[in-house]
């Protein structure tokens, strides 16, 4: 079976070209004549595409429209001019909500992103959404929660600095739970969707490992494997709150929509999508999966 692989370079395309064991075709849509390189008998589309993180400060919003909506739609527009018979695009759970929810998302949520990175992820979904299949062809859009695994860039690292550093961690008065997707149990869903793909439909799919995580339990995994013995700080939530409030009127290192992303809760449902490919468990527990992508960062 052969697959054509957009965003192969990146952290997803790296750990799939690696996961998946299927003929992979790398398409580099940074060639002028990318279209021309991928073979008439490519089974699958998968699109990796897309801008989330800016960690220069230097991209505009067109820059998060172009990477993650107009190119969606040149991708699409391939898939459907190709013999190809499944498109997989990979949204986010930021087009759905990006700070708490107490209850777990399912796929039929209402849609509330804030940031510039969810409105253009969700702009995409509903794109494609509108677009007339032909009879044999499907699309799946799955919705991570937040991926992680070693080369990740995210937050995660940003906390295993400080934690590993031996600074005190100050919002240990809040409790929360959040639903993370280790990069096995990714390729491992893409790779189930793969063999079954006579079994699902098209439509929207939310992906997560099957455990909620708390941030006090990642600080716990992230001081077992630097075996720092750093103090965790209950500061009142009230004086935390304030603090980020000042944050919202001044450049500070935190402020209200940061906080809610340090301390809400934002749990996601895996139901839809474990029934329809009739999966019990997934390979990795988020623990696990957690304590690996932690591991990997002390070994840099």
């Amino acid at each position: 079976m052969k697959i054509a692989l957009f965003g192969f370079s990146g952290f997803l395309g790296s750990h799939l070209l690696c996961h998946l064991k299927f003929e992979m075709i790398s398409v580099n849509m940074r060639q002028i004549d990318w279209n021309n390189s991928i073979p008439k008998n490519v089974e699958i589309f998968i699109n990796l595409i897309g801008k989330a993180h800016d960690h220069k400060g230097t991209a505009t919003e067109n820059d998060y429209y172009f990477a993650n909506v107009e190119l969606t739609k040149h991708i699409f527009q391939e898939f459907v001019k190709s013999d190809s018979k499944l498109f997989i695009h990979i949204s986010s759970i930021a087009a759905v909500e990006e700070f708490e929810s107490e209850s777990p998302l399912k796929e039929q949520a209402n849609s509330n992103p804030v940031s510039i990175y969810g409105k253009t992820k969700r702009e995409a979904e509903k794109w494609l959404l509108e677009q007339k299949l032909p009879d044999h062809k499907k699309v799946i859009i799955l919705r991570p929660a937040m991926i992680h695994g070693p080369g990740d860039k995210g937050n995660l690292g940003l906390l295993y600095k400080i934690i590993s550093k031996g600074i005190p961690y100050p919002l240990a008065s809040f409790d929360n739970n959040r639903s993370f997707l280790s990069i096995d149990n990714f390729c491992f869903f893409i790779s189930e969707i793969i063999e079954n793909k006579d079994r699902i439909d098209s439509g929207i799919y939310h992906i997560c490992d099957d455990e909620p995580v708390s941030t006090k339990t990642v600080i716990g995994i992230i001081k077992k494997v630097t075996n720092k013995k750093t103090i965790n700080l209950s500061i009142p939530k009230i004086l935390i709150q304030g603090i980020a409030k000042i944050g919202d009127a001044i450049p500070f290192p935190i402020n209200t929509k940061r906080l809610k992303k340090m301390t809400g809760s934002l749990l996601v449902s895996n139901e839809k999508i474990k029934n329809t490919l009739h999966i019990k468990t997934l390979p990795v527990s988020a623990e696990e999966g957690l304590f690996k992508t932690i591991k990997s960062f002390k070994n840099k």
